[in-house]
């Protein structure tokens, strides 16, 4: 049976490689259709999690994934010999950026070098691991290419960069437009029909290198803008204004304006991290992306500004930060979610320690992290301490009662908005 046929038929197999936030939502996704999912992941914790129907990924839904593996549509296995088996095969593996800021691709090249070795012909490999220009091209192709085996005719190659926004209620993997583009037009044919079976809107651009540009640009957009409001923030602290005021004043013009909120830095999987690799290219053309570096550095900064902001209200409370009991709220790098990839509140706790501040923090989403475990959120816990950091805002909160309790509030998220009190010192 051709490809094609496979794919509309729902008989398909379908191989996803890493089953992080991106991989698990997929293979759910393709399961729920009627396809049959293969999840490679080198973690054997999250392999022997996905067997008994465990879910560690808030956005699955742990009922579906139980559901799935007890009906033998969803299975995880730490061996990459299962590809040979597989009609399709998504590449969902992380592209962290080295310390330098240079893009690490090897994850994305080790999930390619084991697909070469069980590449049949009909086999379909797509990538939508976030990477910059020309990777699928000039990376991934030669490596996959054989002697008796063409891409668009005997094997097919693709690109579709991952929309995953953790905790949005809103859109989902279903309801988000997916970008696809192959190497070649039956790449992109393929690819396309693949697609079309879980989500309801699929976006053809022409070449792979477009579909990896267009998430590049989705997240520099985003780098950009909150640079620009980052600095706004610190333009309004040094003229002594309220920088949510004028934002919020801003944002009533019905045209031409969209507002951006400052905050204490960037946090997850894509914002802080995939600009750079977009930079990186373009230095090796000879091109400097100063957009992207200066917003960067801006960013970068604002875990200090927001220290700063504690010592000036702890002083003028006659105490410093070296012996004052610190509480984080939400650590988190967005709130409503677990994930504390690249999050500001990380770089808040460290620089706290680092002047021997005594930190504690509470997130209902996150149990331990920098070695410490989430207190509990209390009456007491907020009066036996000297001042009060809000880094992420939760909706699990309950900012009242935090602010009737607390000495000093810190508000780096404009958590308290409404709530008049003097103890409310905000970024």
């Amino acid at each position: 049976m051709r490809l094609v046929e496979k794919i509309v038929e729902r008989k398909a197999k379908i191989g996803i490689i890493g089953l992080g936030y991106v991989g698990l939502p997929l293979a759910v996704e393709f399961g729920k259709t009627g396809f049959n999912v293969s999840g490679i992941e080198i973690d054997k914790d999250k392999v022997w999690m996905v067997n008994r129907g465990k879910c560690y990924i808030q956005d699955v839904s742990e009922a579906e994934l139980k559901g799935l593996v007890k009906d033998n549509r969803m299975k995880a296995t730490t061996r990459f010999s299962i590809l040979k088996e597989m009609d399709v095969v998504i590449i969902c593996v992380p592209t962290p950026l080295r310390k330098t800021r240079d893009p690490d691709i090897s994850y994305i090249i080790t999930a390619v070098e084991e697909i070469a070795k069980y590449l049949h012909r009909g086999q379909l490999i797509v990538l939508e691991s976030t990477t910059y220009p020309g990777t699928t091209r000039e990376v991934i192709l030669p490596r996959l290419k054989r002697k008796n085996l063409i891409v668009g005719k005997d094997f097919y190659l693709a690109f579709s960069p991952e929309r995953i926004d953790p905790g949005n209620k809103e859109y989902a993997l279903r309801n988000t437009p997916k970008v696809v583009s192959g190497i070649t037009r039956n790449c992109t044919r393929i690819t396309s029909l693949l697609y079309k079976q879980i989500i309801d809107n699929v976006v053809v651009v022409s070449t792979t290198e477009s579909a990896e540009m267009v998430k590049l640009l989705e997240n520099t957009f985003r780098i950009v803008n909150i640079g620009l409001v980052n600095e706004i923030a610190l333009i309004c602290d040094r003229l002594r204004l309220d920088t949510w005021e004028v934002i919020d004043a801003a944002a009533t013009k019905p045209f031409g304006f969209m507002p951006f909120y400052p905050g204490p830095g960037l946090g997850g999987h894509c914002i802080p991290v995939d600009p750079h690799y977009l930079s990186w290219k373009m230095k090796a053309l000879n091109f400097y992306a100063r957009f992207i570096e200066l917003a960067g550095e801006i960013n970068s900064r604002m875990p200090e500004f927001l220290i700063s902001k504690i010592d000036a209200a702890l002083n003028e409370r006659k105490k410093s930060i070296k012996g004052s009991r610190i509480l984080i709220l939400g650590v988190a790098y967005k709130s409503n979610v677990s994930d504390t990839r690249e999050s500001p509140a990380l770089d808040v706790i460290r620089l706290l320690k680092d002047r021997e501040g005594k930190v504690i923090y509470n997130d209902p989403y996150v149990p331990r992290v920098e070695g410490l475990k989430s207190i509990r959120l209390t009456k007491s816990s907020l009066r036996n301490v000297d001042c009060v950091v809000i880094i992420t805002a939760h909706t699990d909160y309950d900012y009242q009662e935090i602010v009737e309790n607390a000495k000093l509030i810190i508000d780096s998220r404009n958590a308290t908005k409404g709530i008049k009190s003097k103890k409310i010192i905000k970024l």
